[in-house]
């Protein structure tokens, strides 16, 4: 049996996977957030991490570099509901071992796993096909946005919460839900998830950049 490490930040979903997965793998340990995920990798054997691209206190993208300085022989499958293109080359890239939609079917999971534990790269491909239009490529760059907006966009990419948010910047969390919606009639996104979505594109495009999500 594989032992699998669970890393979402919603409940339900860890135990529906838990409930799909354990025929066939060992669960041995599950996180709802970024510190606690690394905690848990720290401290728990495991072969594989099942990974959410978007949980509190960490962006999954930033826990793969840390993940695998400590546990190198982790593998690291991105589990997500952001599925694009550029963001499966970016999980690859930062040293993730598979990249798979949270709406595959089971049996796609599985050979992912199987792919990974077998030493390979596993995209799955509906991640390939799915390429959205890049913020800079919509013309909808962060510099429409005003500092205040764009700081919480940035943090947004993160995968921080509005309670997070809230804290880092000095306002109350009530301001910061009256900054995203405001910031979604701007750029024309309907949903908060697509917002998430956006946010951590436009992190991406920027994390060369150097750009300080500082006051």
């Amino acid at each position: 049996m594989v032992r699998l490490l669970l890393a979402d930040d919603h409940h339900l979903v860890v135990q529906g996977l838990k409930r799909l997965l354990e025929p066939r793998h060992q669960v041995v340990g599950v996180a709802h957030t970024g510190p606690d995920t690394l905690a848990l990798v720290a401290r728990q054997e495991a072969d594989c991490l099942l990974l959410d691209m978007s949980m509190p206190g960490g962006n999954g993208l930033d826990l793969i570099a840390p993940i695998k300085a400590r546990r190198p022989e982790l593998k690291i499958l991105i589990v997500t509901m952001f599925v694009d293109k550029a963001l499966a080359e970016a999980a690859i890239q930062a040293g993730a071992d598979g990249f798979v939609p949270k709406d595959s079917g089971i049996e796609v999971l599985e050979s992912a796993i199987t792919e990974v534990m077998a030493g390979r790269r596993y995209v799955a491909r509906d991640a390939l096909k799915r390429r959205a239009v890049t913020p800079e490529e919509q013309g909808l760059g962060l510099e429409q946005l005003s500092p205040r907006q764009r700081q919480i966009i940035l943090l947004l990419g993160e995968g921080k919460s509005n309670a997070e948010i809230a804290q880092a910047i000095g306002l109350d969390e009530k301001t910061i839900t009256f900054h995203r919606t405001n910031i979604r009639r701007a750029l024309g996104i309907s949903t908060e998830a697509a917002l998430v979505r956006w946010a951590t594109l436009a992190r991406l495009g920027r994390k060369g950049e150097g750009e300080s999500t500082g006051r």
